[in-house]
Parts: structure tokens; C-alpha cells; sequence
């Protein structure tokens, strides 16, 4: 079974095979990095790299409980990196950065910026479940000086989760793992559907509570 699992990813190329051949080299650690490096340089996926983590746990290369963890200290860093960046330069100096960084959109910073103000602190939270939101919500929090124990703990819940899920189908998809893909893409329109039901909630209480009561 190791060495069917071996074989398919020797056939990976691009990115894939990149990030299977750290994964190979420095195993749950590899995982870590590749996360960390995808929240500075979101070409590249954790959608790719996590389902590729979890294959190749199943396949008893890695330890799935060490891989979910170092892909959730990764997550961390990467954030925290973004975070100070943020704190450092502000928001007109981050979106100009991001103007030079190599296939990175600031319009994309501009996104999860809009994100942060539209749900404030816990865009931290519920952003980390939204591909390319996931890498940039951290530089509004820094540019807004959000609290950062705050700001670590709900990077850290919110990176848990996304993690043990991919990492989780990856495992269970075995061979299929790249089908995981369509999987993001459910869960990113689901988080957007809640979120939209809690505004609409929140805007139609706010309606109610605006208007005079009557008398009889």
C-alpha cells in the first residue's frame, strides 16, 4: 500500500510535486512550513497541500495527529508574521507591498480588508474557513492593532478546524485525495451563506428594536 501511495505521488507535478517531495523530506515539520509559507504566498493552496498531508498519512509516512498540529503551528506563524506586517506599515503601505509581491492581488487585500470591517474581530475566526480571505485576514487585524491574544486564539481555532478537515478527507479519500478540492469549495460557500443569514438577521432585529412602540 506505501509504495502504491509512493508511486502516485512521484506522477504529481507543479506545486503538488513540490509539496509532496518537502512532505517526503521533512515530514509533519514539511507540513508546517508549506502552511506557514501559504499564508505569506497564498498561490500557494492549503487545499492542495492539506488532503496531500493527510494521503500520505494514510499511507503511514506521517503522523496524521502530528500533521494536523504542525499545519496548525504553521498556520500560526504565517498569521502572526502577516499581523506585525500589518501592525508595521498600515493599510496604504500593506496594499502597496502587496502591489510588488509576485502573483499576489492587492485587490485581494482590499477583500479581506472589506471582510474585516464588514464582521470585525471574528472575520479573524470565521475568514480562516475562506480561501484567500484565510491569508490575508491577518493584516487588517494588525493594521487595526486587534488584541493579539485575541488574535491567536481565534487564528488558532479557526486554522484547526480547516486543517483537521482537509487533512481528514485527505486521509479518508486515500488515492482521491485531490478531489478534496470540491470540498473547499462547498465549505466556502456555506460559511458565506451563514454569514450572510447572520447579517440579515442581525439587520432585521436592529429594524424591529428602531421602531416606536405602539399604544393601545
Amino acid at each position: 500500500m506505501i509504495a502504491s501511495g509512493q508511486t502516485s505521488q512521484q506522477d504529481l507535478s507543479g506545486i503538488a510535486g513540490w509539496a509532496a517531495s518537502v512532505i517526503e523530506t521533512m515530514g509533519a515539520f514539511g507540513v508546517g512550513l508549506l502552511i506557514a509559507l501559504e499564508n505569506l504566498f497564498p498561490p500557494v493552496p492549503s487545499e492542495l497541500i492539506l488532503p496531500l498531508a493527510g494521503f500520505t498519512a494514510s499511507q503511514g509516512q506521517v503522523n496524521v495527529i502530528a500533521v494536523i498540529v504542525a499545519a496548525t503551528a504553521g498556520s500560526l506563524a504565517g498569521a502572526l508574521l502577516l499581523y506585525w506586517l500589518g501592525a508595521a506599515l498600515g493599510h496604504d503601505r500593506a496594499i502597496r507591498w502587496a502591489d510588488r509581491v509576485p502573483l499576489v492581488d492587492p485587490r485581494d487585500l482590499e477583500r479581506a480588508t472589506a471582510w474585516f470591517e464588514d464582521h470585525g474581530r471574528k472575520a479573524v475566526l470565521f475568514g480562516r474557513l475562506i480561501p484567500v480571505v484565510r491569508s490575508f485576514i491577518s493584516i487588517p487585524a494588525g493594521t487595526e492593532r486587534m488584541p493579539l491574544g485575541r488574535f491567536c486564539l481565534y487564528t488558532v481555532v479557526g486554522s484547526a478546524v480547516w486543517n483537521t478537515l482537509f487533512v481528514t478527507i485527505g486521509y479518508v479519500l486515500g488515492e482521491k485525495w485531490q478531489q478534496a478540492e470540491k470540498f473547499a469549495n462547498w465549505l466556502t460557500w456555506g460559511v458565506l451563506a451563514l454569514l450572510v443569514l447572520a447579517v440579515v438577521r442581525f439587520a432585521v432585529r436592529k429594524l424591529r428594536e428602531s421602531r416606536p412602540s405602539s399604544h393601545a
